[in-house]
């Protein structure tokens, strides 16, 4: 079933643990599939269907060289999810502002007893 958005379809790739993994890994550099299952107690066919989500998804792509299918990182798919955040940053940024202004007060109003 097709993503609503590709904002959608990259945060429900980032959900799971073992792919978020997979991406740590390739922030490191390229990858074979029998190198990126290596750390994890699951099937190469498992893997695969991992990756296959990542690249759906834009966040890897895989290369052919010879026999040899290198996975690499694409991280321009990150690029959209640091645009959502953006909003909610400056939304906890500014909590974060008006939180110190606050306990300034409360230290002010303590000083002064």
């Amino acid at each position: 079933m097709p993503s609503a958005d590709p904002l959608s379809e990259t945060l429900a790739a980032l959900a799971d643990p073992t792919r978020r993994a997979i991406l740590e890994r390739l922030a490191q550099g390229e990858a074979t599939v029998n190198e990126l299952a290596e750390p994890f107690e699951i099937s190469l066919p498992a893997v695969s269907r991992h990756l296959k989500v990542l690249e759906s998804a834009g966040l890897i792509s895989r290369g052919r060289d010879a026999q040899w299918r290198p996975c690499r990182l694409e991280p321009k798919a990150l690029k959209s999810v640091d645009v959502w955040l953006e909003k909610y940053r400056r939304f906890w940024t500014g909590s974060f502002d008006k939180m110190d202004g606050y306990i300034a007060e409360l230290k002010k109003k303590k000083d002064k007893k």
